[in-house]
């Protein structure tokens, strides 16, 4: 399995060409009937369209590090999300409903994460610097696969390059944005343009930090909801209790 990291696992649709966004919402759809809430409808809308058009570009490959980017986002942007056991329901919807495989990716994606977490920062900025020189053979496979004449990038490749430094030894101690600075640098000196690196992952956070923050607004709601119910249900108890009693001395006289 370990060889498969870099490797395409995803064929275009026979019938590609011919599928609109329409199609895929309809399949999506079909495959989660459940209601998502307003908060999340976006991110959903969003990775809908962006894995329709990624399904369509020749040069796209569904790769290791497109894996990471897009497991990323959407356990980043599904963080909160209610209830919990659909979460990887609706991933999978969205990923089925545009001819991609689900749990294939969030296994290449967890696999990329495991041979980095055992180095250091240093170590993987080096291989990401370097284009998968010196890195293990799943690795530099993944990053080389950069380097194709038909290389389609997309958001997700620079987010992927984030998470896979955020899961090297020693990233914890780094601070945030030092670590997109070298996700920035890194992306340049592999050859894909920085002005669109340092936007697509300047947007990245600035939407996580947003998403972050409502998420807090709709949980501080919610809590303060079912407060508000519970201290009248009190109220409610404690006056048909003193009515009760009332009632007991009345008819005791």
């Amino acid at each position: 399995m370990t060889s498969e990291l870099g490797s395409h696992h995803f064929e275009p649709l026979s019938v590609g060409a011919s599928l609109t966004v329409a199609d895929s919402k309809r399949a999506f759809h079909t495959a989660f009937p459940h209601v998502i809430a307003p908060l999340y409808r976006r991110m959903v809308d969003e990775l809908l369209v962006e894995l329709h058009l990624l399904s369509h570009q020749r040069g796209f490959q569904s790769d290791g590090l497109f894996a990471v980017g897009l497991t990323q986002v959407f356990d980043s942007f599904s963080s909160g999300y209610r209830p919990d056991e659909q979460r990887e329901p609706l991933f999978n919807a969205l990923c089925s409903a545009n001819g991609f495989d689900g749990p294939g990716l969030r296994a290449q994606a967890a696999q990329a994460r495991q041979e980095v977490g055992h180095h250091s920062v240093d170590a993987v900025k080096g291989w990401l610097s370097n284009r998968g020189e010196g890195a293990p053979a799943p690795i530099a496979a993944l990053l080389q696969g950069v380097q194709r004449p038909d290389f389609h990038y997309s958001r997700l490749v620079a987010v992927g390059l984030l998470s896979l430094l955020q899961s090297a030894q020693g990233s914890d101690a780094i601070e945030p944005a030092a670590l997109r600075s070298a996700a920035h640098e890194i992306g340049a000196a592999m050859g894909l343009i920085k002005d669109r690196v340092d936007k697509d992952l300047s947007l990245y956070a600035g939407n996580i930090e947003k998403m972050s923050q409502a998420v807090e607004l709709m949980e501080e709601t919610v809590a303060a909801e079912r407060r508000r119910r519970e201290r009248a249900e009190q109220e409610r108890q404690a006056g048909g209790g003193a009515t009760e009693g009332t009632e007991a001395d009345t008819g005791a006289a």
